[in-house]
């Protein structure tokens, strides 16, 4: 097989992973972004590293886990067999064997539908073998209700008149993952669509974006506190369903996931709840600056003098231990790649290549990272051609994110995707902690 790698604007034929540089990236312009970094136009390779992350039922945070994130819930999976056995695998994490229910499909009821028929009576099944009842059932379907145009949301409510239990859909839709609302998104808003009207308090807010927390120690919590808020609501962190419901009590929610963009807009509609975004970073100065136009926006300031210092020593002490060092950066871990590369090439540190998708605004990033570094390479982990990756082009020390990791096997790793959340300066801490441990290894 053959591909075409495209360079000032000439073409050459070679039998290699498609690669382009930044400072080529940025000449060509985002308009003209070649489409073997665009998943939608060709065939998808999906290589071991792809599975970590290709799949809305994958491991860490997929669609299934996901709609567990509401306290005391179940989930009816209503699946063809094939579907269905992976989720097993899931089910046995710590916590996740008695919390799924399964509802199989065989090929009548693929051809007829008739299985929607059997969910309300399903979900009743549920409830009654419990001994403590659950709060509420999410419906996960897939890919097979989506190619026969079933309508959820009607099963879903026919079932809650029914049996009188909350029942929520949960799409596992891997082809809605380029569409308006995918697989990670409708489920965010999912999970917080139960939130009634409830009175607002003006020292509560929610961290909407994650299904895990912010590291315990994140300098989030304590500027909050600074601005006035005593109560700091994250789903992960509700005890049971009554502490889920008093999250409808917040004066306003901040988004730490453009993912849950779409959440946050439909709370605003019902339960006239405003939210402000902040964006992971890993640039100290950025972090600094967000943090300010956070309090101007509230009226309010704050002082992170001392997070700011942490942060900045903790990249200064591993700076002068590691001054050399080359990072190749993936998109299977918990920044975005773009923005994670700009932050340690601004550091000092060189890096090789990024293995991403480019999605909207990480053209911002590229432009400086191609005035910086115009040598690093851009790949798309999605590229047929990936197949060809020669890991002796493009040394690296250490790797970020299972993906990068899985093409320099000999390099340092670093996954960086624990489900616990890194922020602000203390995710950067923890960062290089976490480098300079990889490197020990």
């Amino acid at each position: 097989m053959e591909c075409q790698k495209i360079c000032n604007h000439k073409t050459v034929i070679k039998k290699e992973a498609f690669s382009v540089t930044a400072e080529e990236l940025v000449s060509i312009g985002k308009e003209a972004i070649p489409e073997e970094l665009i998943s939608n136009k060709h065939l998808i390779y999906s290589s071991p590293a792809t599975l970590a992350f290709n799949s809305p039922g994958a491991q860490g945070f997929g669609v299934k886990r996901a709609g567990l994130a509401i306290p005391g819930s179940v989930m009816l999976l209503v699946a063809p067999g094939c579907c269905g056995r992976n989720t097993t695998i899931l089910s046995e994490l710590g916590g996740y064997s008695d919390r799924f229910f399964y509802l199989m499909m065989d090929e009548t009821d693929i051809v007829t539908g008739r299985h929607l028929r059997k969910i309300p009576q399903a979900v009743q099944e549920i409830y009654d073998t419990l001994e403590k009842k659950p709060a509420v059932v999410m419906i996960c379907i897939t890919c097979v209700d989506a190619l026969l145009g079933t309508d959820m949301e009607r099963i879903c409510k026919k079932a809650t008149d029914k049996t009188g239990i909350p029942v929520l859909p949960c799409y596992m839709y891997a082809l809605t993952r380029e569409g308006r609302k995918p697989p990670m998104v409708h489920v965010r808003q999912s999970i917080y669509s139960l939130l009634e009207p409830r009175k607002k308090k003006s020292t509560s807010v929610n961290l909407l974006g994650h299904f895990a927390p912010l590291v315990d120690d994140c300098e989030l919590y304590d500027l909050l506190r600074q601005m006035g808020v005593k109560t700091i609501r994250e789903i992960s962190r509700c005890e049971d369903y009554e502490e889920y419901m008093a999250m409808a009590e917040a004066n306003f929610n901040l988004v730490l996931d453009p993912e849950a963009r779409f959440a946050a807009s439909d709370i605003r509609k019902r339960l006239e709840i405003p939210s402000i975004e902040l964006t992971r970073l890993y640039q100290i100065d950025k972090i600094k600056k967000q943090y300010a136009l956070f309090a101007a926006a509230l009226g309010t300031q704050i002082d992170d003098d001392e997070y700011y210092e942490d942060a900045r020593r903790a990249v200064e002490n591993f700076r002068n231990k590691h001054e050399n060092i080359t990072f190749s950066v993936g998109e299977g871990c918990n920044a975005n790649a773009f923005e994670l590369s700009l932050a340690l090439i601004q550091y000092g540190f060189s890096v090789a290549e990024i293995f991403a998708s480019i999605g909207d605004g990480d053209f911002l990033y590229l432009e400086k990272i191609a005035k910086l570094s115009p040598q690093t390479k851009i790949y798309s982990n999605l590229e047929p051609t990936m197949l060809y990756y020669d890991c002796s082009e493009s040394p690296a020390d250490i790797t970020i994110g299972k993906d990068a990791a899985y093409y320099h096997p000999d390099a340092a790793h670093l996954e960086w995707s624990d489900d616990v959340q890194p922020f602000g300066y203390a995710g950067v801490r923890h960062f290089f902690e976490a480098c300079e441990k990889s490197l020990k290894k």
